[in-house]
């Protein structure tokens, strides 16, 4: 009789060991991916504020709500579900792009103010010294987002906060030539020709979605990014976005509202003498009440492209709507503003 050799398995064991492995891999990095894909919840300006104040022992001064504001944007940033993902270079957050472009959108409104709180808001004169923590916070801030060789990008972004703590904590003080917030009606009017600018160009790029005709020469630098263009007949240009970049157009909008919609409560707070002064705290309601319909739950599993007047839904089109109704909205805020 014979006795059968079993100190080798059989290859078919092992085959089925291999794929078993790879499937629970793969089930894993789905899961993960799944669980990360996910936009984080806004957060109440002024009620963080009171908070983080209370921790420092000190009273809610103007800027402060400002300042914390930004802080807090930044932190959502990096300490969200997945942490920071536009740096990944390994899975799932290399496969992903939905929330590495909200990112970007997040970070971009959190550039423009930390620039606007070291060139303006902190000063109270062109010739003005500028705040030296501000000064660091900037240039960190503007580090490149996906940078993950050391320094990486959220080690940058980290040292920002610091620097803007340090701000923060000599806001309050008593001391002249500590840290200050000029809460003017000139400085917000334009920071609020920025965020202006920003919208309209959002606008324009969801809009392109489903393409637009362009009359007369337009620069390639106002086309919208990877989007193509094709002559008409009427001698313009159809501009129509790749459909490979619909969705991330798409979430940089929802990211740049996102955290514009923080910044703009807590405006409220710090600039609502001025706002009240000039009859501007209505038009600033009315942004406000735009950028929120902008937050709602996307209730699909895609970004749907439809035709404008097609059976179904463009989601592009419907968030260029609420970006360019706020955009008109914050025009007449800004004309509000600087009327004497």
């Amino acid at each position: 009789m014979q006795t059968q050799d079993t100190s080798n398995p059989p290859r078919h064991g092992m085959r089925r060991a291999i794929l078993a492995l790879c499937a629970l891999v793969l089930l894993f990095v789905g899961a993960l991916m799944w669980w990360w894909d996910s936009e984080p919840a806004l957060f109440d300006p002024v009620t963080v504020t009171r908070a983080q104040m209370q921790e420092l022992k000190r009273p809610v001064s103007v800027g402060a709500t400002t300042t914390v504001t930004l802080i807090t944007s930044v932190h959502t940033l990096l300490d969200k579900r997945g942490g920071y993902l536009s740096n990944d270079k390994l899975p799932p957050g290399v496969l992903m792009d939905n929330v590495p472009n909200w990112e970007f959108g997040s970070l971009t409104a959190s550039r423009d103010l930390v620039r606007a709180l070291r060139n303006d808001f902190s000063r109270s004169q062109t010739q003005s010294t500028e705040d030296k923590d501000l000064a660091e916070a900037d240039p960190l801030l503007n580090s490149p987002n996906d940078r993950w060789l050391l320094p990486s990008s959220e080690s940058q972004y980290r040292k920002a906060i610091r620097h803007l703590d340090g701000y923060l904590g000599r806001l309050g003080d008593a001391d002249d030539s500590n840290a200050h917030f000029y809460a003017r009606a000139d400085n917000l009017a334009d920071y609020l020709q920025l965020v202006s600018s920003r919208l309209g160009s959002l606008s324009q790029r969801l809009s392109a979605s489903v393409g637009q005709i362009r009359i007369g020469d337009v620069a390639s630098a106002d086309e919208p990014a990877a989007a193509s263009t094709v002559a008409t007949p009427g001698g313009g240009r159809l501009v129509k976005t790749s459909w490979t970049k619909i969705d991330d157009n798409f979430y940089e909008a929802r990211g740049y509202t996102s955290t514009l919609l923080e910044q703009l409560k807590a405006f409220q707070q710090d600039f609502g003498p001025i706002l009240r002064s000039k009859h501007a705290d209505v038009s600033l309601e009315q942004v406000i009440r735009e950028l929120e319909e902008a937050q709602r739950p996307l209730h699909s599993p895609m970004v749907l492209n439809g035709s404008p007047f097609g059976f179904f839904a463009n989601h592009s089109l419907v968030m260029a709507n609420y970006v360019s109704r706020a955009n008109a909205a914050l025009i007449d805020l800004r004309e509000l503003l600087k009327r004497g």
